[in-house]
């Protein structure tokens, strides 16, 4: 059975940061494509963040500098670190695993960015 768990989402103050981590069972993960996703307002979910199997980030224009994806094969983990963080960071923000046309998702946290 596969598990993408979620968590380290919580209030924060703008400007400031928060750290998400992603743990994943029931996959070979270092043969994943790992992300994140968040909703945009009034659309669907937009890719915020991806790390290739071989360790290759790519970042959404919107957080490209305030956020850093990472990975860690060793332990099936990832990492989402939010700094600089801005009210319109504010939303749930999901977990995706996919390979070759397999994908698998996790149940989300929320990020909740305010004074």
């Amino acid at each position: 059975q596969v598990q993408l768990v979620e968590s380290g989402g919580g209030l924060v103050q703008p400007g400031g940061s928060l750290r998400l981590s992603c743990a994943a069972s029931g996959i070979i993960f270092r043969s994943y494509t790992m992300a994140w996703y968040r909703p945009a307002p009034g659309k669907q979910l937009e890719w915020v963040a991806v790390i290739s199997s071989g360790g290759s980030t790519n970042y959404a224009n919107s957080v490209k500098g305030r956020f850093t994806i990472s990975r860690d094969n060793a332990k099936n983990t990832m990492g989402l670190q939010m700094n600089s963080l801005k009210p319109e960071d504010t939303a749930v923000y999901y977990c995706n695993a996919e390979t070759y046309g397999r994908g698998y998702w996790g149940q989300g946290t929320q990020v909740t960015v305010s004074s």
